[in-house]
């Protein structure tokens, strides 16, 4: 295939489903790379290693059950040695088993346009209806080489650190054989034979090449090369770059159903066994707010029911007259005495004296009338205020969470994807990222409690985690 613009230039049983060993680890590695990309995790990530995957047969990196290690070091082992262990861990870094990466291999593939590919597992290695073709594995190659660049570099190195050792690359034989070879993926099992992937560039020209099922690594290579040479013979010194266009970003996949198995023990002074529950998470059919459970209602005695029973009128009426009279008592006790005035400030105008007025004070009285009677001002009374406070619970102070995300990034995205899809009840709300110390929190705030619980209760429908984020 001519890389340029995906154009085939020479093919044999193209579309021959066959076992694709360890080229599987290209699509592994392609979806850990996108899930890098989109902030699902980092290469940083420090992977905890299972018993499945330190089980898993050679080639393998030799991880221990238990240990931890960073992705990049999976990362590196799976592309270089390609390791088993290093694949199986990587599965389960990502979607949590090797069962559930390999559903997202398979969408995967379908948006890549690899129509006659099936994956089982995350390694390759042999397993009933784990099959592929010749073009597939030529499409997933380029889209590795184009969709990840940045990556891409992995493919050529000689050896590499994989945190607990050095490895070396299984394809350093044609890659020091032929000139312009920078990648991509060997593989190799009894029933696939040996395969190869092999991507080469020449100048402005550039030729990707997948032969399945060699006798030996000698004759395989051999093959290769000379179905290179013909490529680049065959194709044009000068053509327009046509990357091929990279597919949606589907991300976890959560639609499908999962189980869960919980072990309860019993105790240790008995020799029962212990009894597993199959919990199967399916769609919501029901509400997910349980029935509130019914509490006895207290009983009042008969002297307070009558007093709540009268008018709340006259009660108000009671409250404001006894209001006015306090206040009216109280402001004989607050007049604001004025001195006598000497001769000086009897020639004074009377406007140049102040009373002085105190914060919420309803009645102002100067001194006595024979002291000042320029200044004397009458008592002024004003009715009392009834005030009554209205409760906040209605308001928009209620929020939602959406999830929590390694990255900003993603927790940004999340939130914009989530808006798009349930406009109808968080129209108006505010998008905000919390920066926590266990990573960022997607919140969408500034909503009442009435749509916040219809927003919540709409997207644990469809599976999209969500809880409520009361007033702070």
């Amino acid at each position: 295939m001519d890389a340029r613009n995906g154009e085939v230039i020479h093919s044999e049983n193209a579309d021959t489903r066959l076992h694709p060993a360890s080229l599987t680890k290209m699509m592994t590695l392609y979806v850990v790379f996108e899930a890098v990309q989109n902030g699902e995790i980092s290469m940083d990530t420090p992977v905890r290693i299972s018993k499945k995957a330190a089980a898993e047969p050679p080639s393998k990196l030799g991880l221990r059950a238990g240990s931890t290690i960073q992705l990049r070091y999976l990362v590196r082992a799976a592309a270089i040695k390609s390791a088993n262990d290093a694949a199986t861990a990587l599965a389960e870094a990502i979607s949590g088993s090797e069962a559930a990466f390999a559903r997202r291999m398979n969408r995967t593939a379908k948006a890549l346009g690899m129509s006659r590919t099936t994956f089982k597992n995350a390694h390759g290695l042999t397993e009933s209806g784990h099959m592929s073709t010749a073009r597939d594995m030529t499409i997933l190659g380029r889209h590795v080489l184009y969709d990840y660049p940045q990556y891409y570099n992995l493919f050529s190195r000689r050896s590499t650190d994989a945190g607990i050792k050095a490895v070396a690359n299984t394809n350093r034989r044609f890659l020091d054989a032929y000139k312009g070879a920078d990648g991509i993926k060997t593989g190799y099992t009894r029933a696939a034979g040996f395969n190869l992937v092999a991507s080469a560039e020449r100048g402005n020209e550039r030729i990707i090449v997948t032969v399945f099922g060699g006798n030996s690594t000698a004759s395989r290579n051999a093959q290769v090369a000379k179905l290179m040479d013909l490529g680049f013979n065959k194709a044009p010194s000068r053509m327009a770059l046509r990357t091929p266009r990279k597919p949606p970003y589907l991300g976890p996949d959560t639609s499908a159903p999962t189980e869960t198995v919980i072990a309860r023990s019993q105790t240790p002074s008995t020799n029962t066994r212990a009894k597993s529950i199959r919990v199967v998470a399916a769609a919501v059919k029901t509400s997910l707010r349980p029935t509130a459970r019914p509490v006895a209602q207290p009983v009042l005695p008969d002297a307070l029911v009558a007093e709540l029973q009268q008018d709340i009128q006259s009660v108000l009426a009671e409250v404001q007259t006894e209001a006015v009279q306090e206040i009216t008592a109280t402001s004989a006790q607050i007049a604001l005495p004025i001195a006598t005035p000497n001769v000086a400030e009897k020639t004074a105008p009377a406007a140049s004296v102040k009373p002085v007025v105190r914060p919420r004070t309803l009645v102002l009285a100067s001194a006595t009338a024979r002291q000042a009677p320029e200044v004397q001002q009458p008592v002024q009374t004003r009715e009392a205020e009834i005030v009554t406070r209205i409760s906040t619970s209605g308001g928009r102070h209620w929020g939602i969470n959406v999830g929590r995300f390694p990255s900003r990034f993603a927790a940004e995205k999340a939130l914009l994807t989530t808006a798009l899809s349930e406009m109808s009840t968080l129209d108006g709300s505010l998008r905000k990222v919390v920066n926590g110390s266990r990573g960022y929190d997607a919140n969408f705030m500034g909503l009442s409690r009435e749509s916040a619980d219809l927003a919540c209760r709409r997207l644990q429908a469809r599976q999209v985690t969500c809880f409520m984020i009361g007033p702070s």
